[in-house]
């Protein structure tokens, strides 16, 4: 039986990487020239990193935008983590509806959640947008159900006896919830935490509906740059996509460095 040959696949996965990753490419070679326009002549120069790194408002703004991200997931990640747990010990029943329920926010379209956020908080509950509580609310709302989802699987693979198993030995609940069963479901709480994080970074329709006025993220800044007619913001700001495309390149490679020397430490082992 003749094996099937394997280049027409590698040529589609070629095909499809090339049209993904080509467009970031051309912007990061950009973003260390003096061109003004993408496709326009230009020199190396490091300017538009020095504008990125330089002016106050482009600092400011990418500030207070990792500051909510980072907050917000925090947040996220305590709500979501609390909340698979005890779905995960709790009657089916509950389970099934629970895991429903979480599923809304997931499948919902980011418009519509920022705008049901805004239409709640803001209209029905009076809060002002001035404050950054309807902004860290609705990125919660937007990334909880992910931390959820991430979690919850690594606790499916752990043995639920483990934890009946602790407090039979005399084990506090707390005591046996911090030392048995968070071991076990660390990596997908890093997981949901770090989803967490970028989902608060490149979320635009819920920032726009909860946000101050004064107060902008980098999808927002980033949209509202790009209607004007500044041109040296629009260029530090492809400095800012290769910086935030870098960073994400290195934590998937430390991310699988890692799994791959955990799951070599577990073969040593098991040998």
């Amino acid at each position: 039986m003749k094996k099937k040959s394997m280049i027409p696949g590698i040529i589609i996965i070629a095909l499809v990487l090339f049209f993904i990753y080509a467009p970031i490419l051309i912007l990061a070679v950009y973003s260390f020239t003096d061109a003004a326009n993408i496709g326009a002549a230009g020199s190396f120069s490091l300017e538009n990193y020095a504008k990125l790194f330089t002016t106050e408002e482009l600092r400011s703004m990418i500030i207070g935008t990792l500051a909510l991200a980072v907050g917000s997931s925090v947040l996220s990640t305590l709500l979501g983590t609390t909340g698979a747990i005890g779905m995960f010990y709790s009657h089916k029943v509950l389970q099934k509806s629970a895991r429903t329920v979480n599923q809304i926010p997931v499948v919902n379209a980011d418009v519509v959640t920022g705008f049901s956020i805004c239409i709640l908080l803001v209209v029905f509950f009076g809060m002002s947008k001035d404050t950054f509580l309807p902004l860290v609310i609705g990125h919660m709302t937007l990334t909880t159900p992910f931390v959820y989802l991430s979690v919850l699987p690594k606790l499916q693979q752990m043995d639920p006896a483990l934890y009946e198993a602790a407090l039979d030995l005399g084990a506090s609940p707390s005591y046996a919830l911090r030392k048995v069963v968070l071991p076990e479901i660390l990596p997908g709480v890093l997981s949901g935490f770090a989803l967490a994080i970028t989902l608060s970074l490149d979320d635009y329709f819920v920032a726009t509906y909860t946000k101050p006025a004064t107060f902008d993220t980098i999808s927002t800044y980033v949209v509202n740059a790009t209607k004007g007619s500044q041109t040296q913001i629009k260029t530090a700001l492809w400095a800012l996509s290769t910086v935030i495309f870098a960073l994400v390149l290195l934590f998937a490679l430390f991310q699988n460095a890692r799994k791959n020397r955990n799951n070599a430490r577990k073969e040593e082992q098991a040998a």
